[in-house]
């Protein structure tokens, strides 16, 4: 096993970001908190060279060139999730989803419901305690739950991650000095405490999970929409028209499995030949879902981040600086697309709390278009980033 080599490309995206590098710092503590960029307008930020070409010959051909438009498919009732792309039921449209915070503690195994997730962040928790993880959920269609979890507290990453979605956080509590003024924050809805105790055999801390009914008696006595609100952006992703086969591109690389550094649980993904996934293990085993008949936790698509972070204080608390952009952190703002067993590199930019995390394709300077299917998206400690291991 070996690592890859990583070479420093240029990208069209950092001339842009240059530009914007004054307007935004780092994320860090309630007081050094990053200055919000809303006046820096990321979408018109496509990479590559966008300069017109008004001259006869290229008018010429715009005109004399008609191409034949494939009609969009359509399934009666059926929509395409904005979240995976797959068709789901249009009744859920306007749907918000919910963004659960669910122990990765060997106690708290084996997870229920996470089959059901749309996209699972693996986040460290703590720099503490073997730099433990904790998973967050993103479940669109959360009507079907019956018992997902087990349920923990959140931190201030995973607040601005979830306000991504516009979705609700589900969680329970979190150390109020570093997360307080994040859940105040007008785009954030959560859900804190209350769901059903299970009885397991374990300690309190690890006896809570969404259950049936729980999500509905907690909205009813809330007063947040299950729809999307005014905060909403679009769809997260964006996704291809036919399946991505980076295989044909000069600059991918092969990636079959992929050992990421969280020393607490071992995070590995193994690419599955037969389903064209990327099967994912941790404390040595596959992990699977008592809740669906022992299935393998399984993604189509694998966002790997390099992100540095800060420590809040002398606990372990610690939060990732998501806030930033290459202009800012050439280093850092670096990442991997993988999928179909092959694996490209790209830069990331996030210019606010509860904007969106934008993947760009590093060879191209254009968003990475990413397969139809569920995501992984791993956020790994700048300063191991390095002990990424690739094969």
């Amino acid at each position: 096993m070996k690592k890859l080599s990583r070479k420093n490309k240029g990208v069209t995206l950092l001339l842009v970001l240059t530009m914007a590098a004054s307007a935004m710092t780092g994320c860090g503590s309630k007081e050094n908190s990053q200055t919000p960029a809303t006046e820096i307008d990321f979408a018109g930020i496509t990479g590559g060279d966008t300069q017109e070409n008004d001259s006869p010959e290229t008018a010429n051909v715009e005109e004399s060139t008609t191409e034949q438009i494939p009609e969009e498919e359509s399934r009666e009732g059926m929509y395409r999730s904005e979240i995976t792309n797959e068709w789901i039921d249009e009744s859920l449209k306007n749907q918000r989803p919910i963004a659960v915070m669910v122990d990765n503690e060997k106690k708290a195994l084996p997870h229920f419901g996470l089959t059901e997730a749309d996209v699972v962040y693996e986040i460290m928790n703590s720099t503490a305690n073997g730099r433990v993880t904790r998973l967050m959920a993103i479940v669109k269609d959360w009507g079907k739950i019956t018992q997902f979890g087990s349920i923990r507290s959140t931190r201030p990453t995973n607040i601005m991650l979830a306000g991504e979605w516009n979705a609700v956080l589900c969680h329970d509590g979190g150390p109020g000095v570093h997360v307080d003024a994040y859940l105040k924050q007008k785009y954030n809805n959560n859900l804190s405490g209350g769901f059903s105790r299970v009885k397991n055999g374990k300690p309190t801390e690890f006896t809570e999970y969404i259950c049936t009914g729980d999500l509905d008696k907690k909205f009813a006595s809330s007063n947040y929409s299950t729809e999307y609100n005014e905060y909403y952006q679009g769809a997260h992703y964006t996704f291809a028209n036919s399946e991505v086969d980076l295989g044909q591109r000069d600059d991918s690389f092969n990636c079959t499995e992929i050992q990421l550094p969280f020393p607490h649980n071992g995070s590995t993904l193994r690419y599955n030949e037969s389903t064209g996934t990327y099967d994912y293990y941790e404390y040595g085993e596959a992990h699977k879902d008592p809740q669906h008949d022992n299935a393998q936790l399984t993604f189509k698509n694998l966002l790997i981040q390099n992100c540095s972070f800060a420590e809040l204080d002398n606990n372990g608390y610690m939060i990732y600086n998501v806030i930033d952009n290459p202009s800012k952190s050439p280093k850092t703002c670096v990442g991997y697309y993988i999928t179909n067993g092959k694996g490209i590199e790209l830069t990331w930019y996030k210019a606010d709390q509860s904007d969106r995390t934008v993947y760009i394709d590093k060879a191209t300077g254009e968003e990475v278009e990413i397969n139809t299917g569920k995501t992984y998206v791993a956020l790994v400690p700048s300063d191991t980033w390095n002990d990424v291991q690739i094969k």
